[in-house]
């Protein structure tokens, strides 16, 4: 069950803070590098042992989006959305399900989870294009008209990439958004219970963590997503943190999570 927390920074107890502030050393940069060069391979080693069963479907996409309806200017109009970081289609396929009025273009930086889209029974090409792609540097051209998407969601998937790159994928979702169209972005907020959850060792830099399994993940600021988003010249609508506690009534635990929630238009 999720409980609902106010819109705000999560505060840290006094010994989480500590714990934090003793955890300094730094992944090697040797390690940092082959990480990197090994990001694709180490994704899709994931998808290979979890298949399509990691992630549930996420039905609470409309909901918490509420702009997939609110774009439209008539009920049934057509839309044209694009999945960047699509995984195996666990926001996609709810989502084309539930609105029988989307084109979806999507994409992800892991061949075999384009793979596991493909054979989704509900995988339809004239409803759907999916395509393989390293959004830091493959033109997202290349597959999708300049100008010619309504919505592009980016939810988990920014995270995963190194903090020096994602302004590349900003620039590259730029250029196939229409003008005064959104992004709608949901991610990791700072001080979320997966950050607090590293073992010393785990650190490549500011709120920047490696899994074991060699995949990474950033957890944001607000200040920080919007200064990313400004600098490639879009409007900022929303952004804030949301608080949610998980709670696990059998083993009594309620586990503090935070996100960010947040919305840029291209002006």
């Amino acid at each position: 069950a999720f409980q609902k927390k106010p819109h705000s920074a999560r505060i840290l107890s006094p010994e989480e803070a500590e714990r934090l502030a003793k955890d300094r050393v730094l992944v090697s940069q040797f390690k940092q590098l082959k990480l990197e060069n090994e990001a694709q391979k180490n994704w899709d080693l994931f998808y290979k042992r979890n298949s399509t069963n990691f992630f549930k479907d996420r039905h609470w996409t409309t909901r918490e989006f509420q702009e997939l309806k609110a774009c439209r200017e008539f009920a049934d109009q057509k839309l044209t959305i694009l999945e960047a970081g699509c995984g195996v289609g666990n926001c996609l396929f709810p989502l084309l399900e539930e609105d029988l009025n989307i084109f979806a273009y999507a994409c992800d930086f892991s061949p075999r989870a384009v793979e596991y889209v493909k054979k989704n029974a509900l995988y339809s090409t004239e409803r759907c294009k999916v395509f393989q792609c390293d959004l830091t540097k493959d033109d997202l051209l290349e597959n999708i008209p300049a100008d010619s998407v309504d919505v592009v969601t980016l939810i988990f998937v920014l995270s995963a990439i190194h903090p020096d790159k994602m302004h590349l994928v900003l620039k590259n979702i730029y250029k196939v958004l229409k003008p005064g169209k959104c992004v709608l972005f949901r991610d990791y907020g700072l001080y979320d219970h997966a950050m607090l959850r590293f073992k010393s060792g785990s650190k490549l830099g500011e709120n920047f963590y490696v899994r074991q399994d060699g995949t990474r993940s950033y957890f944001f600021t607000e200040e920080f997503l919007s200064q990313l988003f400004k600098a490639e010249g879009y409007k900022q609508v929303v952004n804030e943190y949301v608080q949610r506690e998980t709670v696990n009534r059998k083993e009594d635990l309620r586990v503090p999570r935070v996100f960010l929630q947040s919305k840029f238009q291209k002006p």
